[in-house]
């Protein structure tokens, strides 16, 4: 049991601190009585979150059998297996053992890949605070963060993670680190008045979250909320509501499943009905070997390498996405990837790279801008408009420069080629700014030595700090930086150049202009000023808020978290694509919107708010992501409505986040996409991809692959599927046309096959194995991502996928009967061979055409010559399978094993000739198809 958010219908936020601590019948000095802490202790729980019951891993792993093409190929195993101890033809079931196995690896290989796949909520737990410091019966202490309850008082300092949701009862400069829960990409400051009107959790400036971080400051705050009903709480209740999507690769091969399962029941029962009526069938054992015959048929029919060949084509693309630092969870996803037609990204950490930058300071004399992102500190420094940076705007902007610099307690680090900032980004992206304009840390500290600081607090929104200045001993300097309004406010003059002019009515109120036309671009704005404290007046002890009166103004600092450098052609990529980028933040909604804009993901501005979504119909909600492309201030249940709303709409969704804001999305979204370096534990565990560089320009490569490895599992269904129909066809025609082609029985009496049971299955090993991996490693088809992605609804196997698969089929069938007819004696072409050389002849025919059909299946409209010697791999396979098969051929205990008889050259050639034409006429259809495509400008797929 955990306990409410309070006993009050009016949340925490919106009351007065004397309205919270009575309903939760508390004091806020000396807290509750460790009794009583006790008695709710028990009476609502520990504080910790709901641990998912955790699945056996002998579930997990019957689970992986749970495909339909998987259970079709068990039956497939268990029949053949039955054939087996039926006719004991052979020392052991080799075909059932090969199907089994293949079922087996592909079980084991999906169940390694998913090993850690629902970790989240243990992730979650990881978070939570381990102790925390509390006041009860009066005294502080040290207790674990499990044990506290509603109406505990809590200390909070810098460094802390909350261990709780807490209304505030007294903030002192207390700031907290939001954006693992609401997308905030600065500390957010707190304060303890009340909120009138209802807002959202970034909004919410008098309460702390359980498992945020305190990055400046302290505060106390009684506990509203502990365990499953904090806001982290909730969020976990959410991962487990969310369920696990099913991939549209897992729903294509599922249809594909059922197909093979209705066509393997429709052969097997036409083949017997066949043989039945038009062969003389008579006894019990003769109708019993028909119905065997026609269930080994059926059997034949099934692509037993394809879940082997699937899994390992997803496992080559999860190695090559690794290498291009995109980590795949699940390995269905990467084919997700390349269906996806929306991207929803979150802004901080993914567009952006949660690195505060400063992009413009305006002094007196004019503005200069700042190249370069994030905390190198490298980028170009230009005045507005371009050129040289001329006095006075040079002398003032360094001055502006310097008091940020040192009027600042954030430390700029670089470690293995990646800089960092310790404290407040804030802070942080003035210190950058400042080593951009040439200001050197070691000269400013030698000249500057801090001797006092008045600390920034929420009330008087402005830090200052004291310095000696070595160059001008007869004084100490004071620097100040705070909110514009306020700092404007406690100034007299104004650095112009080298003097200090009196600031008039009109110049302040230049200057605001200037602060509002900056934050209309969303930058973030702050004063800068100094003052020159002559020694005999102030002393140490007299360092205090009188040192900020009289102050001279040395200008304006605009900074945002701006968009990573490769983000803007990430999106115009993506776009090219038929990708829909879509921004959905819990930042301010004006930064959000010129993000966007500047990105090219939405030019008008527009961004819906949380609070216009709370308020929101479905059917309204419908229409506006169909709109929209911006969403700003939301919280967890807004994003995941936002996704939900797409999936409605038809969209393939791929989510990307890095917070615990964004697990629920993440694992509702078709494929979810975290951080790896920003990223939460809890994103990476809730997602299926994590981006090991956090480059928003690696999901578009990652799209790409998806695509690929698409395009490329469907080249090896087609080969798979055509040359299994191509096999079906020849021997249920072969037994049909019997009698017209030759193909009589040299006893007299019974059914003769064109081709026996284990050369059937022979093929089948043979070319569904090595030649069908080759095609799934065949390259990236050109202008792959200059498509739209694929339909949502549309199948792995399309319309004109059948239409070429049953061409290619027939063209096999025709010319293995033929070359079988030509090799026996009657029929309509007249031969001289025996049955045996006859069935050899009709074994290889039907095996090279399998050969040549490989380089066919690279496309239904591309020519098989395009390309022909980009994949080695499939050379190397086709290679391998006429190695063996030449073996079964000319090796005599393969031969007595397979039935066959040595052939000769003119055989071959023969052989050869024939097999071809499955080229050549698969070519005419491509050239036609072509031509109907220009006719009708359709793109040509692969």
């Amino acid at each position: 049991m955990t306990a409410p958010a309070s006993t009050s219908p009016t949340p925490p936020y919106r009351q007065e601190v004397n309205s919270v601590l009575t309903a939760l019948g508390t004091d806020a000095e000396r807290g509750l009585s460790r009794t009583e802490a006790r008695s709710r202790l028990e009476r609502y729980g520990r504080n910790e979150l709901t641990p998912e019951k955790p699945i056996p891993a002998w579930r997990k792993f019957l689970d992986q059998f749970r495909d339909v093409l998987v259970i079709l190929l068990i039956i497939a195993a268990l029949v053949s297996a039955g054939l087996w101890l039926y006719e004991r033809d052979a020392d052991l079931p080799y075909e059932a053992i090969a199907i089994l196995a293949v079922v087996l690896l592909n079980a084991v290989m999906g169940f390694i890949q998913q090993a850690r796949a629902e970790q989240a909520v243990a992730a979650l737990r990881q978070m939570a605070a381990a102790f925390a410091t509390v006041v009860r019966d009066g005294a502080q202490e040290s207790i674990a963060a499990t044990e506290i309850v509603p109406g505990d008082i809590i200390l909070i300092e810098e460094g802390d993670t909350a261990p709780a949701d807490g209304r505030l009862i007294h903030s002192t400069a207390l700031q907290m680190a939001e954006a693992a829960l609401t997308g905030e990409s600065l500390p957010v400051s707190k304060g303890i008045a009340a909120i009138e009107e209802e807002v959202g959790l970034g909004d919410r400036g008098n309460m702390i979250f359980s498992g945020t971080s305190a990055s400046y400051g302290r505060g106390r705050a009684v506990v509203t909320a502990t365990g499953m009903q904090t806001e982290m709480g909730r969020i976990a209740g959410m991962l487990e509501q969310a369920p696990d999507e099913t991939t549209p690769l897992q729903k294509a091969l599922d249809r594909v499943g059922k197909q093979l399962g209705i066509a393997v029941i429709v052969i097997a029962v036409v083949m017997i009905a066949t043989i039945l009526i038009v062969e003389d069938v008579h006894g019990f054992s003769a109708i019993f070997d028909v119905l065997i015959l026609g269930v080994a048929l059926a059997v034949a029919a099934v692509p037993e390498g394809l879940p082997a060949v699937v899994t390992a084509v997803l496992a080559l693309g999860v190695q090559r996405m690794a290498k291009r630092k995109a980590i795949i969870r699940h390995l269905a996803a990467v084919e997700t990837l390349g269906s996806a037609d929306v991207i929803a990204s979150d802004k901080t950490g993914t567009l952006t790279k949660n690195e505060m930058t400063v992009r413009r300071v305006v002094t007196a004399s004019g503005s200069v801008m700042f190249g370069g992102t994030g905390y190198a500190p490298v980028g170009e420094v230009v005045p507005n408009g371009g050129g040289a940076i001329g006095d006075p705007l040079r002398s003032e902007f360094v001055r502006a420069l310097a008091a940020a610099d040192r009027a600042n307690n954030a430390v700029l680090q670089e470690h293995d080629g990646r800089w960092t900032v310790q404290g407040d980004p804030t802070e942080g992206a003035l210190i950058v700014a400042a080593r951009k304009a040439g200001l050197e840390a070691d000269a400013l500290e030698a000249r500057f030595e801090r001797i006092a600081e008045i600390p920034f607090s929420s009330e008087r929104k402005l830090m200052s700090t004291v310095h000696e200045d070595a160059e001008r001993q007869e004084r100490r300097i004071a620097l100040a930086k705070g909110a514009p309004d306020i700092l404007l406010g406690r100034c007299s003059h104004e650095l112009v150049g080298e003097e200090a002019r009196t600031l008039t009515a009109e110049r302040r109120a230049a200057i605001l202009k200037v602060n509002d036309d900056l934050a209309e671009e969303a930058l973030r704005t702050l004063g800068v000023a100094f003052r020159s404290l002559p020694k005999d007046v102030f002393g140490h002890e007299n360092f205090d808020e009188r040192v900020e009166q009289n102050l001279v103004f040395l200008g304006l600092i605009g900074m945002i978290d701006p968009p990573r450098d490769e983000a803007k052609a990430a999106v115009a990529q993506a776009k090219g694509a038929g990708i829909r980028p879509i921004m959905i933040t819990g930042d301010h909604p004006r930064t959000a919107a010129v993000i966007a804009a500047e990105l090219g993901i939405a030019a008008d501005k527009r961004a819906v708010t949380g609070a216009d979504l709370a308020n929101m119909p479905e059917d309204m909600l419908d229409r506006t992501v169909r709109e929209v492309s911006v969403y700003a201030r939301v919280n967890p249940e807004h994003k995941l409505r936002i996704v939900q709303a797409l999936q409605r709409k038809g969209a393939t969704v791929a989510m990307t986040g890095d917070g615990v804001n964004d697990a629920p999305a993440l694992k509702t979204a078709d494929i979810g996409i975290a951080m790896g370096i920003t990223g939460t534990d809890v994103s990476k565990e809730a997602a299926d991809m994590v981006l090991a560089n956090d480059n928003f320009a690696t999901i578009v490569a990652a799209v790409g692959e998806g695509r690929a490895i698409f395009s490329n599992i469907r080249k090896f269904l087609r080969y798979l599927l055509s040359s299994n129909i191509g096999e079906v066809m020849t021997m249920f025609f072969g037994v049909l046309l019997a009698g017209v082609i030759g193909l009589t029985p040299e006893g007299g009496s019974g059914v003769v096959l064109p081709l026996l049971a284990t050369q059937i299955l022979w093929i089948n090993l043979v070319t569904d194995g090595a030649p069908a991996l080759a095609l799934g490693l065949d390259p990236a088809d050109p202008g792959l991502m200059d498509r739209p992605p694929r339909p949502r609804g549309e199948d792995v196997i399309t319309r004109r996928m059948w239409t070429g698969i049953l061409f290619v089929g027939v063209v096999m069938t025709a010319g293995t009967l033929f070359v079988l007819d030509a090799s026996l004696p009657g029929g309509l072409v007249e031969g001289t061979g025996s049955l045996r050389y006859g069935q050899t002849m009709a074994f290889t025919t039907l095996m090279l055409f399998q050969l040549f059909n490989v380089f066919n299946a690279r496309s239904d409209e591309r020519s098989a010559f395009s390309g022909l010697l980009h994949n080695a791999w499939l050379w190397g396979g086709v290679l391998l399978s006429l190695l063996l098969h030449v073996a079964v051929i000319y090796t005599p205990f393969l031969q007595k094993a397979f039935s066959t008889v040595s052939l000769g050259a003119s055989d071959w050639l023969a052989c050869l000739a024939v097999a071809s034409s499955v080229l050549w006429l698969r070519e005419l259809t491509k050239l036609v198809t072509r031509a109907r495509d220009r006719r009708h400008a359709l793109p040509i797929a692969a």
